[in-house]
């Protein structure tokens, strides 16, 4: 099967705080991998490394076979505006611009970044903000809607540039509880369209329901990955076993 990510040996440190110590997997086509892991193991780093809002110091990323960063080395400038067009990455504060309409927030990129006409890219955009249950708020503002509707609107943003792999950073965790099912729902169905999906994510249950392969990260490594059966439900390492015990056994 395809390889729609593949990350070997990768490491980044902030001064003297190394964030990433040796991280390695691959993400196949129509897979979803989630990463867990405690606050501060590093999980969001791995995503602004693969979109390309963090460097690396080390280590290698390909994007759709193509390499991203080759022992530390990166592609030309203008290779690496090819691969970030390759995945779109939903923000946990959902990073809509405030004074664009939410229809201009979904039509803006298209045609900055894909040169789309703006009678093509607002036709795309209003067929995904009904898909997301949005078309009757395009003229709305992102303040006049719930936090869980401007998470809808920046997914529908992502889509909308036709990536090859989702990654979500923390999607639901600026919500409110009661409207984080919402945003679950939406990326569930992803995963039923067989979207490649990269899902940081602290809700448990979720993970191993969607999850083809999951990620439980510590401390800036690997500490265990395989199948949600093996993660979640009969996880081997003493420290996953720790972390997963602070969530009650009915809510994974």
């Amino acid at each position: 099967m395809e390889e729609i990510i593949t990350v070997a040996n990768l490491k980044k440190s902030f001064g003297s705080l190394n964030v990433l110590k040796d991280i390695s997997f691959s993400v196949h086509k129509g897979e979803v991998l989630s990463i867990i892991g405690p606050s501060g193991s590093g999980k969001s780093t791995v995503l602004r490394c693969i979109t390309q809002l963090e460097t690396v110091d080390s280590g290698s990323i390909k994007i759709c076979g193509s390499p991203l960063v080759t022992d530390g080395k990166y592609c030309s400038k203008e290779e690496m505006h090819k691969i970030a067009l390759k995945s779109g990455l939903v923000f946990q504060n959902f990073n809509l611009f405030p004074h664009y309409s939410v229809l201009k927030n979904v039509v803006d990129a298209q045609v900055q970044v894909l040169k789309k006409s703006s009678e093509e890219a607002e036709k795309t955009a209003m067929e995904l903000l009904e898909r997301m249950g949005l078309a009757s708020k395009a003229k709305n503002y992102p303040g006049q809607l719930s936090g869980g509707q401007q998470q809808r609107v920046s997914i529908a943003r992502a889509l909308a540039l036709k990536p090859e792999v989702l990654l979500f950073d923390e999607p639901t965790s600026a919500l409110d509880p009661e409207l984080t099912g919402e945003i679950l729902s939406v990326i569930k169905s992803l995963a039923a369209e067989k979207m490649t999906m990269v899902v940081v994510t602290h809700e448990m249950a979720f993970a191993r329901d969607i999850s083809d392969h999951i990620i439980f990260m510590d401390g800036g490594v690997i500490v265990e990955d395989g199948t949600p059966q093996q993660v979640i439900n009969n996880p081997q390492a003493e420290r996953t076993k720790a972390f997963l015990s602070r969530f009650k056994k009915d809510s994974v």
